[in-house]
């Protein structure tokens, strides 16, 4: 009972960003820690900028899971973003100390609570999941992997 719980409380916390509407003509908000600005509508799109947690972005058009936008700290440089890493909701800076990775967490329903509720009665371990997060791959080695084994990039869909 107490794991439905839980699940119940996490998927609650999470469907108001998750089903937030980003829509074309209103403003938005990154809610990931550090994104890329892309050329095009696609993961594999040339990188035209990036665009820190909470910066306030102009939605200009929205594609299916991409959204074209342009920023509001510099007007002239435009480019596309994952709908799923933007919030229509404005976020704003907590002056916890907290780091931006922390608080994007946070703002989809990961919190110090939830985290310790995981925590207990399991043997989870959190080393290998830090250790995986450091780990970094570039767009070309990624794309290179998919390719080299004839995987789909799932563009163009």
């Amino acid at each position: 009972m107490k794991k439905f719980f839980w699940l119940t409380l996490i998927l609650l916390l999470t469907a108001g960003t998750v089903f937030a509407q980003i829509s074309a003509n209103s403003n938005a908000w990154v809610s990931a820690d550090s994104i890329s600005l892309k050329s095009s509508a696609g993961f594999f799109a040339s990188n035209v900028g990036v665009v820190a947690y909470g910066a306030q972005v102009s939605v200009l058009q929205v594609s299916g899971n991409w959204a074209q936008v342009r920023t509001q700290a510099s007007p002239v440089v435009t480019g596309w973003i994952s709908t799923g890493n933007l919030s229509s909701r404005r976020i704003t800076g907590t002056g916890s100390g907290a780091t931006a990775s922390e608080v994007a967490l946070a703002g989809k329903g990961f919190n110090q609570e939830v985290e310790d509720a995981y925590r207990t009665g399991r043997t989870l371990n959190y080393a290998d999941i830090d250790r995986t997060e450091r780990l970094g791959v570039s767009d070309d080695e990624l794309l290179r992997f998919l390719r080299d084994g004839r995987l789909s990039t799932g563009e163009g869909r």
